[in-house]
């Protein structure tokens, strides 16, 4: 009996929120029934899939229609939310070795990234499409490329690389002044930790200038990539900071809307 009233409260948040959501893809009421004998239906205990019988008796609508209503339904009621990411850096920052630690919690051998990888990465109810973009010289001009509809960045550095500290610092500032980056959370990974000589956050923070930003939502995070330090903490970061913009109103991306819904 408990499973049945849980079920009937589910069925009923679901039969309010797909006529609302009927209504806003500009469908007519005539379109949105409830039968009599639909209802007498569901609650026959021979039918053990009552809740179904009421989700397709709710509203009738195109079958293409009805997927994207119920996807933007459970979207809805369980608070799952696709964010875009790309994830850049110089050469050898070690993006590659993250997005796959991320991704399948494990460290391979990896090659300079000629072009781009993409994965996607889920962190609680998050889930980061991250684009790992080759940072070789002659590739970054082609960077920009990725910007449309981002909502976040992760920008890798090399905290042992001290004398390209400033080409990085270069890079980044380009990256985070283009305008269609004007509105992404920005996440730091200062990589390398673990390795004596590596520049601390707070070395990487000065250097990069991030207390100069203004109206911009940043974080700077040590990391330690093969053993997965800090990656969890600098997602749990980002996620959190773009749920609140979303919520807030403010967009997190130029190009399109600003978090999938």
């Amino acid at each position: 009996m408990r499973i049945n009233a849980v079920c009937f409260r589910l069925c009923f948040r679901l039969l309010k929120h797909s006529l609302s959501l009927s209504l806003s893809l500009s469908l007519s009421l005539s379109r949105v029934s409830v039968s009599v004998a639909s209802f007498s239906t569901i609650f026959d205990p021979r039918v053990k899939s009552w809740w179904y019988v009421l989700l397709l008796s709710a509203f009738r609508l195109p079958s293409r229609a009805m997927g994207q209503t119920f996807r933007k339904l459970f979207d809805s009621l369980f608070g799952n939310k696709e964010m875009r990411v790309v994830m850049l850096g110089l050469d050898a920052a070690g993006k590659t070795t993250i997005l796959y630690k991320l991704h399948i919690g494990e460290i391979l051998s990896t090659v300079p990234t000629i072009g781009f990888n993409v994965e996607k990465v889920q962190y609680k109810n998050v889930v980061f499409t991250v684009w790992d973009v080759g940072g070789q010289e002659k590739l970054r001009p082609l960077w920009r490329h990725y910007f449309n509809n981002t909502d976040g960045l992760i920008y890798v550095v090399d905290s042992l690389d001290r004398e390209r500290i400033g080409k990085a610092c270069a890079e980044f500032q380009a990256i985070v002044n283009d305008p269609l980056m004007k509105n992404s959370a920005i996440l730091v990974f200062a990589n390398k930790q673990d390795l004596k000589g590596a520049m601390s956050p707070a070395e990487v923070c000065e250097a990069f200038g991030l207390f100069n930003l203004r109206n911009r939502r940043w974080h700077i995070q040590g990391t330690c990539a093969p053993k997965g330090e800090g990656l969890y903490e600098g997602l749990d970061w980002l996620a959190t900071t773009l749920k609140e913009m979303q919520a807030s109103g403010m967009p997190t991306s130029v190009g399109g809307s600003a978090i999938s819904r």
